[in-house]
C-alpha cells in the first residue's frame, strides 16, 4: 500500500496500516460545515515522547482536547527513587500541533514552561527542547535532545475506525543524543544506548474511552527492537496499533492481553499477543497518575514506568528482552 500525501484526500479518508506517516494528517478534513465544528470538539490530539535511559525514566507530552489543552513532563531518578513532575494547562486550540508534523514545530508555551519538538524530515534530524523553571514542588528541567530519524525503527502508522469514533496514530523509536538537566543532575543521552519513542495521536475518541497501552524499545547492532501494544474496544476487521519493531520492520500484532499479577500497584504485568509473538513481563518501578471527576467529564489515568523482560518473535528471528525500560498505562475517561 502506498502512503497518501494526505490522510484525507478529496473528503475521503484512508484507512488501514500505512507504510509511512501521511505528509498531512488532519482527520477533520473529512468533514465540512457544522459537522466539522462538532467533530472538532471530539478530536483529541497529542504528541509525546517516552525517553529511554538506564538511570532515569521520563516522558513528556503536548496535548489538545480542543476545549482544554495541556502539557506534562516527569523525570524519575532511579537511584534516588524520586519523581519530579511539571504540568501546565491552556485554552483549547492554543498549542501548536501541525498536521504536517514531520516538517514543522510542535510547541506548548506558558510563563516558565516551554516544550517544543522541531521535526525536519529532509535532514532526518528532529529535536526535543525543554525549558521549564523550578517550582516549589519540582526542580527546573532544561535541555535539548537530537533524534536520528535515519536510524529509527520502521514507522507504525495506523488509521482505524473505532466504536463511536476513529483513530490515527504514528509511532517510532529514535536514537537520542543530548543532555537534560533536572535540577543539578545532568542526564547525558548516548544514541548508541538511549532512545526516544514518539507517540502521535489525532483521534476522534468516543465519549466513554478506555485503553491499556504499553511500549518499550532497545538498541541492537542491527537497529532498534521493541514493541507498541494496546487493548481497547475495537471493530472487527479494523487494524490495531499493536506491532513489533524488529530491524527494518514494523510487524503487525493483534489480540493483545494485559494481565497484572494482582491488584497491588507494584505487581508485575504479563503482556502477550494471542499468537505468542509478544510475550513479556513488565515490572513497575513507579507510577504517575491523574484522577478527576467533574460529573460530565472524568478521567482515571495512570502510567507505570519500569522494565520489561521476555521475548519478541519476529519474522526473521527471536529477540530476548531483558531489563528494557518502558511504560505501561491505563486510561478510563469520559471526555
Amino acid at each position: 500500500m502506498s502512503t497518501p500525501r494526505r490522510l484525507v484526500e478529496d473528503g475521503v479518508r484512508r484507512w488501514g496500516r500505512l507504510p509511512e506517516r501521511p505528509v498531512v494528517a488532519d482527520p477533520l478534513a473529512a468533514y465540512t460545515g457544522l459537522t466539522r465544528r462538532l467533530k472538532r470538539l471530539r478530536l483529541k490530539e497529542w504528541v509525546g515522547f517516552t525517553l529511554l535511559h538506564p538511570d532515569w525514566y521520563s516522558s513528556l507530552i503536548v496535548q489538545d482536547a480542543h476545549y482544554l489543552a495541556g502539557s506534562e513532563i516527569y523525570a524519575y531518578d532511579r537511584a534516588g527513587g524520586v519523581l519530579h513532575q511539571h504540568a501546565a494547562n491552556a485554552s483549547g486550540g492554543s498549542p501548536t500541533l501541525p498536521a504536517e508534523l514531520l516538517d514543522g514545530v510542535c510547541r506548548f508555551e506558558r510563563d516558565g514552561y516551554r516544550i517544543a519538538y522541531a521535526f525536519h524530515a529532509p535532514s532526518a534530524r528532529h529535536r526535543i527542547e525543554v525549558d521549564i523553571a523550578a517550582t516549589p514542588k519540582a526542580p527546573a528541567i532544561r535541555g535539548e535532545l537530537e533524534l536520528d530519524a535515519g536510524a529509527a525503527t520502521a514507522p507504525l502508522s495506523v488509521s482505524s475506525r473505532l466504536p463511536g469514533g476513529s483513530m490515527y496514530t504514528y509511532k517510532a523509536a529514535f536514537p537520542a543524543r543530548g543532555v537534560l538537566r533536572v535540577g543539578d543532575a545532568e542526564i547525558v543521552f548516548d544514541p548508541a544506548r538511549d532512545l526516544a519513542v514518539l507517540d502521535e495521536h489525532r483521534s476522534l475518541l468516543p465519549y466513554r474511552t478506555r485503553w491499556l497501552w504499553g511500549t518499550f524499545a532497545t538498541p541492537t547492532d542491527a537497529g532498534p527492537v521493541g514493541a507498541n501494544f494496546a487493548a481497547r474496544p475495537e471493530l472487527p476487521g479494523e487494524p490495531e496499533e499493536s506491532a513489533l519493531w524488529t530491524p527494518g520492520r514494523c510487524e503487525p500484532l493483534g489480540d493483545v492481553s494485559f494481565r497484572p499479577d494482582s491488584t497491588d500497584p507494584s505487581a508485575a504485568w504479563h503482556i502477550t499477543s494471542r499468537d505468542g509473538r509478544l510475550d513479556v513481563v513488565f515490572q513497575p518501578e513507579g507510577r504517575k497518575s491523574v484522577k478527576h471527576d467533574l460529573g460530565l467529564f472524568a478521567i482515571d489515568y495512570y502510567q507505570l514506568f519500569g522494565h520489561y523482560r521476555g521475548v519478541l518473535r519476529g519474522t526473521e528471528g527471536d529477540f530476548e528482552i531483558k531489563d528494557v525500560h518502558g511504560v505501561c498505562e491505563s486510561m478510563r475517561a469520559r471526555l
